[in-house]
């Protein structure tokens, strides 16, 4: 074992140096590393136990999705608009299309069809990431699209991977069970959401002081492994539950800290499960299935190019920014070989497929910064050939449809409030009452006699139950929305009457439940009891503070990262706002060390020169907005800049080559270098008689005495500026070693 991961790490090292050399991504120098380390490879020393790696690429696979989870947020989605989430629906579903069709082209099984399918549909985070920070393209709008629609395609794709695995096991598409498996991973994503962000932010608070770094690593690395357990015991794949987990703390304060912390335990583990992708690539294989790997190569650029354009078209994105979006995702990465090993471990799919998409992969990630080049080009020459009819068709449909007003507006918003607090209530009250049944009933049928044992739990289950049920009832029955629906057209009010019922009604089969499995109450008298418990509920008001304390700690909980970010960052709230006009905020730090740095807005003329204009200067906890001609920029100030795509990118251009220019500086010689020398005082020296400060060694040779030690003393005294000196004095002096060699004839005569 020890042997095999030497030669991994090995190869890796020199594969990561040779590819960062050549600027390309380490993720292909992975892939090439497990190609030399393989079987495959005759020609060099190859792994001897096959398995070890594989376990190990599986934990790889779980840090890897936990560092994901780490950068990624719900709340983000919630704040993104439709425009990512339609795009990236539309993508994803016509990728997979693609895919499905090209392998059923070559007669391939229907299972290999299907996960071909999901592979195509995944672009690569990780290297348009890359390619956008090598080429200065992240400060552009349609680079914060393409990163939006990667969120989306992330969550999509962990979705994707519980249904693939249900698909798998099933090996056949139904419907119903394919429903079922929909509303349990809905049923758990909200549960461990939910009590994930209630309960960790709450325990991090408690223990920060005792949290150090080591402890930090060891508590957020046992909550993703605990996670994992958990996820993998109610059926779903350990890399969801690592997912879910890193989604969980990434809503926290020390989001960031842990990822820092993780961050080298993840490359170690993700660069194993990289180069167990290169030790599937069989070179027979490529050279035998040729033919499908440029098919699939060709079916990814022309899908992406055309199709993707199509769904940031649909999703109100003007043609320019939609074709420069398509033409970045024209590629497949991480997640196709995380699909991929899916596939194998679950042994649905051939051997053949897991080959072809690497090389696939290595491909399109080297063509990746030429399709993002071509995109403009491209766009000028269809621009040029597009009929005028449909250039207005297009413009005006992306300038953005009238949005709906008056009753329709004020019913959607409702439904969505009602809708919001039902599922999250009754999920909270259904793991109640499941785990009151599960654990605590048989608990109490050991200790106490029947019939104690069931009305205990049955009122016990109740009261637990009771905060969330209420919520579920009646939540929202009092909004703006409502009470709009309510008091403008007295035909609403009937339907609004009924879906209140429906909630009662709900909360009272809950109760019901719990009184017939319990202490087995039907009949008139169950229906009398359910009908007494759901008044007590209603009229109870300190419920409902209960509940109001539990929705403000969970609000305080999800906010409270982002309200720190705000802060540290001052970034306005009219920053998004700014979009609608082609126009950006972004922000820029001014490096240490640049010319520009002690110069004043009026001297930089920064307006003049590259037609941005600074809003707010942060320096420290002090925030400028809007200063003056005569405010000074300082080294480590955060610039909040104001411009188009054109201006943003220009600025970062000089920004950078100062910083550049300040990097590329001759550093210091060996002969600036401060050295150490002992020099004897001399009879015939001129110092002789004088003091330290008067004579003369550090105005006229640059130099500085550090010790003494006197001719009757012999030991190292730390000099003071009025102490004589006499002759056989023995100096220390510090100095550069061309002034030391000037003053030691003076010292020494």
């Amino acid at each position: 074992m020890i042997a095999d991961l030497a030669l991994i790490l090995i190869c890796a090292g020199v594969m990561t140096l040779l590819f960062k050399r050549l600027k390309q991504p380490l993720v292909l120098g992975y892939i090439v590393a497990g190609f030399l380390a393989s079987p495959n490879m005759p020609y060099m020393p190859s792994v001897t136990d096959i398995e070890n790696v594989h376990l190990w690429s599986d934990i790889g696979v779980i840090f890897l999705l936990f560092a994901l989870g780490l950068e990624f947020s719900f709340k983000k989605i919630m704040k993104m608009g439709a425009a990512p989430i339609i795009a990236a629906c539309s993508i994803i579903l016509c990728m997979m299309t693609v895919g499905f069709f090209t392998g059923h082209a070559f007669g391939w099984k229907q299972m290999d069809c299907i996960f071909l399918g999901g592979m195509l549909a995944m672009s690569s985070t990780t290297i348009i990431f890359k390619a956008f920070d090598d080429m200065g393209l992240r400060q552009q709008r349609f680079a914060s699209m393409v990163l939006s629609v990667l969120i989306i395609e992330d969550i999509l794709a962990i979705v994707l991977m519980v249904m693939l695995s249900t698909l798998a096991v099933s090996q056949q598409f139904e419907g119903i069970q394919m429903a079922m498996s929909i509303s349990k991973l809905v049923f758990f994503l909200v549960l461990w959401f939910v009590v994930g962000i209630y309960l960790i932010p709450l325990f991090l608070r408690k223990a920060r002081p005792l949290l150090g770094d080591e402890t930090m690593l060891i508590v957020s690395l046992g909550l993703c492994f605990g996670m994992v357990v958990l996820a993998s015991t109610v059926g779903f794949s350990p890399a969801f539950g690592a997912f879910i987990m890193g989604s969980i703390l990434a809503e926290t304060v020390e989001a960031e800290r842990i990822e820092h912390l993780v961050s080298p335990v993840k490359d170690l583990f993700g660069a194993i499960f990289f180069v167990s992708v290169g030790m599937m690539v069989d070179v027979a294989l490529i050279a035998q299935y040729i033919v499908p790997i440029v098919c699939i190569v060709a079916a990814i650029m022309l899908g992406q190019t055309v199709l993707s354009t199509g769904s940031f078209l649909l999703a109100g994105q003007p043609l320019k920014t939609a074709m420069q979006c398509s033409f970045s995702l024209t590629q497949i990465g991480e997640f196709a070989f995380i699909l991929a090993t899916l596939g194998t471990s679950l042994g649905v799919t051939s051997d053949f497929l897991y080959p072809i998409v690497v090389a696939v992969s290595v491909f399109t990630t080297f063509t990746t910064p030429y399709m993002i080049r071509l995109a403009v080009p491209a766009y000028n020459v269809l621009y040029r050939h597009l009929p005028t009819r449909s250039k207005l068709l297009l413009e005006r449909y992306a300038s953005g449809a009238p949005s709906v007003a008056g009753q329709d507006s004020h019913w959607r918003d409702y439904l969505l409030q009602v809708g919001r607090v039902v599922l999250i209530y009754g999920v909270l009250c259904i793991a109640i009452v499941t785990l009151m049944l599960s654990f605590v009933e048989p608990l109490l049928n050991r200790l106490l006699p029947s019939p104690w044992n069931h009305l205990t739990v049955a009122l016990l289950t109740i009261v637990v139950l009771s905060p969330f049920l209420r919520a579920l009832m009646l939540k929202r029955n009092h909004s703006e929305a409502f009470q709009a629906l309510w008091d403008d057209n007295r035909f609403n009010r009937a339907p609004l009457v009924a879906v209140q019922l429906l909630r009662i009604a709900f909360g009272a089969i809950l109760v019901g439940y719990v009184l017939g499995h319990t202490v087995h109450w039907s009949g008139a008298l169950g229906m009398l009891v359910v009908a007494a418990a759901i008044c007590i509920i209603i009229a109870n008001r300190s419920l409902k503070k209960q509940g109001q304390l539990l929705e403000q700690t969970f609000t305080e909980n999800l906010n409270q990262r982002e309200r720190q970010a705000a802060e540290r960052s001052g970034r306005p709230k009219y920053a998004g706002r700014l979009l609608e006009r082609d126009m950006h905020l972004s922000n820029f730090d001014v490096p240490i060390g640049i010319a520009w740095a002690g110069q004043t807005l009026q001297t930089l003329n920064l307006g003049h020169r590259f037609g941005v204009h600074v809003a707010s200067v942060l320096r420290g906890n002090q925030r400028i907005n809007i200063p003056s001609a005569q405010t000074v920029i300082l080294p480590g100030d955060r610039l909040q800049v104001i411009g188009s795509d054109q201006q943003l990118d220009t600025f970062r251009q000089a920004l950078n080559a100062e910083a550049q220019r300040v990097a590329d500086a001759p550093s210091p010689s060996d002969k600036d270098e401060m050295k150490l020398k002992c020099l004897v005082v001399g009879n015939q020296a001129p110092i002789v008689g004088r003091s330290i400060k008067d004579s003369g060694i550090r105005e006229q040779f640059h130099c500085l005495i550090v010790g003494v030690e006197s001719g009757q003393q012999e030991e190292l005294r730390s000099p003071s500026p009025n102490q004589v000196l006499q002759a056989a004095d023995v100096l220390w002096i510090v100095g550069e070693e061309a002034d030391l060699k000037r003053l030691q004839p003076y010292v020494c005569q």
